[in-house]
């Protein structure tokens, strides 16, 4: 039926999954009410961007359906594809949902959970990896806030996202400011009100390329 809200539902498998199936994935899909002949999937590859499975759930998705995956890192292992591809779906009207991992709070199909959501899941994404690779000491100290190792800042993939945020009516931007860690006046030097780039913010993704 035309206009009629659908669910569809995308799976990746990765090198570490055992026998790389996406069984467990397509289970927890189905089971969230995507029907099984709506799920798109692409299995490990050499190359993280040849994943046509992706490409073909993307082309399907019209605007008021929703994407439903398992995880926030089976959408996008890399932050900056993962976060241009939300910023994809806000700026077509699609809804995202996340069954399990940091990103369950993303529901948008929820009121009020769209920004709050992505922001909160996004930042633990970003933060998990270098966490990793970060010794206790330092990163302890930081969390409590003690000066030393590099301060909190405005990132292109964070621009990106604070872009997107600021066309949305229900974004508060002290809340936004909060999550991204940054100020107000940093976040009105490079994007504008109504989420549009400003010089500050055009210079910012020019030296990111």
């Amino acid at each position: 039926m035309t206009g009629e809200k659908m669910l569809i539902g995308y799976m990746r498998a990765s090198e570490t999954d055992d026998a790389q199936t996406t069984a467990p994935q397509r289970d927890a899909l189905v089971a969230a009410g995507v029907p099984e002949t709506h799920c798109y999937e692409d299995r490990a590859a050499g190359r993280q961007d040849a994943r046509p499975g992706l490409a073909a759930c993307l082309k399907a998705l019209r605007q008021g359906d929703i994407l439903v995956v398992w995880k926030l890192d089976r959408l996008g292992q890399d932050l900056r594809h993962l976060i241009g591809t939300v910023h994809e779906l806000i700026a077509r009207g699609v809804g995202l949902k996340v069954l399990a991992g940091h990103g369950a709070a993303i529901d948008t199909t929820q009121a009020g959970n769209l920004v709050s959501g992505i922001f909160a899941a996004l930042a633990e994404f970003e933060r998990e990896p270098t966490a990793e690779r970060t010794a206790p000491g330092p990163a302890s100290a930081r969390t409590r806030g003690r000066k030393g190792g590099r301060p909190f800042k405005l990132t292109a993939a964070k621009l990106r996202l604070a872009m997107a945020a600021m066309g949305e009516p229900r974004t508060k931007v002290s809340d936004l400011c909060k999550e991204l860690g940054i100020t107000r006046q940093t976040l009105y030097r490079h994007v504008s009100p109504e989420g549009e780039l400003r010089p500050d913010g055009m210079r910012l993704l020019e030296q990111a390329r």
